[in-house]
């Protein structure tokens, strides 16, 4: 079969949906004649062979409102008949061109969060959104919550919960360098150890985190870069953080695992509906570090089990969240319970190979048999 991937970027990129597009494609691609269009990190487009998946990169002229803009995405899509497309959405200038023509018999739609800026876009690619969840075969999302909270979802035919997997034995277990390396994190930093990991962008809430540590004790652990770090940095130093907020930056792939346990609380203080899943929140519990989030109407609480794998706490509240973290980072029993418990929630519901045996098969079922698609929808045993 030829299956093609529509999705705003692939690695070396970094994000949520391109970690995912980048498991699918290579997870597959031994069986099926895999390709992924995406749009170019700049002017400069081309097609070269990731592994066992050719990329097709359309050259960007920028990025407004997180949208690549991309003249040749559109050519580049149509090219090529295939037996499938699998959108990743939210996506306008890839799903305005499948919107137009579809280069398949088949299409799926992986929904990974609702569009919410800029503003206007829901009442205009929105319609576009629309009309491409009532025409696909299936909508793909990551937790139950969003099956039932997002309006676009509502529009579709059929909808199938595959939870986001990640290589739960890289955050397992440490080899010996990586073991140095979290004893060595864990010198320079004084306990409890609060850890972040992603973008510094507005819908994570570091402000509020950032406002939260006034009332904690311990070091606040930053592993990532954004937008925001200027902004960060001065309200660190005007609270007079400077010594328990660390700035890490982003770390080699092989040196994030050691981040994790080394951590003695992971926190994912997010505000807004953008924030679909939080796939570190599964990273931190396949380590076995308990995890505060935030209560959004997404999957973030849903992933993050309140009681059983860490605390929920409501969004923009720095006391709630400063609350919570002190009840962990003072409380070793509790850690220690939770942890275990993330493991064995991680083991059961969020390993990579799950996720990619599951979208095979609805993949296989859409293409060759659509008549048993109805009995397929994979959401059994989400617990």
């Amino acid at each position: 079969m030829k299956i093609l991937h529509v999705a705003k970027f692939y690695p070396p990129v970094v994000g949520g949906m391109e970690t995912l597009v980048h498991a699918l494609c290579q997870g597959t691609a031994e069986n099926w004649d895999v390709r992924a269009v995406v749009a170019s990190a700049s002017a400069r487009g081309g097609e070269e062979r990731c592994e066992h998946v050719w990329v097709e990169r359309a050259g960007s002229l920028g990025v407004v409102a997180s949208v690549p803009i991309c003249p040749a995405l559109p050519l580049r899509i149509w090219k090529e008949r295939v037996d499938c497309v699998v959108l990743h959405e939210p996506n306008p200038v890839g799903g305005s061109a499948l919107f137009l023509h579809t280069p398949a018999p088949r299409l799926i739609v992986w929904h990974h969060s609702d569009l919410l800026r800029p503003w206007w876009a829901p009442a205009t690619y929105g319609r576009i959104q629309r009309a491409l969840y009532r025409r696909a075969d299936c909508v793909v999302v990551t937790s139950p919550v969003a099956r039932v909270q997002s309006g676009l979802v509502q529009h579709a035919r059929r909808v199938a919960v595959i939870p986001l997997g990640i290589d739960l034995d890289r955050f397992g277990t440490l080899d010996r360098s990586q073991r140095l390396r979290m004893e060595a994190i864990r010198q320079r930093s004084a306990s409890p150890r609060f850890l972040f990991v992603g973008r510094f962008v507005y819908y994570k809430g570091l402000e509020v985190l950032v406002a939260a540590m006034t009332r904690c004790r311990g070091t606040l652990l930053l592993v990532g870069d954004g937008p925001l770090e200027d902004r960060l940095r001065r309200q660190v130093a005007s609270a007079g953080l400077v010594d328990r907020v660390l700035f890490v930056g982003r770390v080699p792939d092989e040196d994030l695992p050691a981040y994790y346990h080394a951590a003695d609380v992971f926190v994912l203080p997010s505000i807004a509906r953008t924030e679909a899943y939080g796939l570190v929140q599964t990273e931190a519990m396949a380590a076995g570090v308990p995890v505060v989030s935030t209560n959004l109407p997404t999957g973030v609480p849903w992933v993050n089990g309140d009681g059983i794998t860490g605390l929920v706490v409501p969004p923009n509240d720095a006391p709630a969240l400063a609350a919570a973290l002190n009840r962990l980072g003072d409380d070793t029993e509790l850690r220690q319970t939770l942890g275990a418990q993330g493991r064995l929630r991680a083991a059961a519901l969020f390993g990579r190979k799950r996720t990619i045996e599951v979208f095979k098969s609805l993949v296989e079922t859409t293409v060759r048999t659509p008549d048993r698609l109805d009995g397929f929808l994979p959401d059994a045993e989400l617990v």
